[in-house]
């Protein structure tokens, strides 16, 4: 096992900028008080998963689409191996890590155009719904993210919030 760069910077700042803008927009959602903070947190949130969809083509081996994004059946196999002896590792993304990721990307698309849809007046309270459906279910998948992130961390015994931070886990080199 060697120590591996496996999240570059981009991908780092990516993740940790759409945490911190989808945070904010949440916790700011009530409140018209908090509206302009709300909107540019929700726009934050937009740009970031614009740059994250062009950087999963263009980007570094292991932020890649192409290089961890599997079918369901891959996630099956995957989540059957975490209550096995011996679970699945992987030096990237695991396939329900990459499930999350996509499904994030298209709530957190789906959010932040039907909320500039609202703010310009268009589609009334149908966006509106639609728009807080979309982020209560984003925040669902956060919450399934994290504890999937703990338990991988736990069985292979790496810490992937550190991972997440330096950008290093421990793997084979033969990627």
């Amino acid at each position: 096992m060697n120590r591996i760069l496996v999240w570059d910077i981009p991908t780092r700042i990516f993740h940790w900028t759409l945490a911190l803008s989808f945070s904010v927009a949440f916790l700011t959602a009530e409140s018209e008080r908090w509206r302009d903070i709300h909107v540019y947190g929700g726009y934050l949130a937009l740009g970031m998963i614009g740059f994250r969809l062009l950087w999963g083509v263009i980007g570094s081996h292991h932020a890649r689409f192409a290089n961890f994004v599997r079918g369901p059946a891959a996630v099956i196999r995957y989540l059957r191996s975490l209550i096995s002896d011996q679970p699945e590792h992987h030096v990237g993304h695991n396939p329900a890590g990459a499930l999350a990721i996509v499904a994030l990307l298209v709530l957190g698309l789906g959010t932040g155009i039907s909320g500039w849809m609202i703010l310009n007046e268009i589609g009334g309270d149908v966006f509106e719904e639609l728009h807080e459906g979309l982020a209560n279910t984003m925040l669902a998948v956060v919450i399934i993210h994290i504890l999937g992130v703990i338990v991988s961390s736990r069985l292979h015994r790496e810490n992937l919030v550190g991972a997440m931070i330096t950008g290093y886990k421990n793997g084979h080199d033969d990627v």
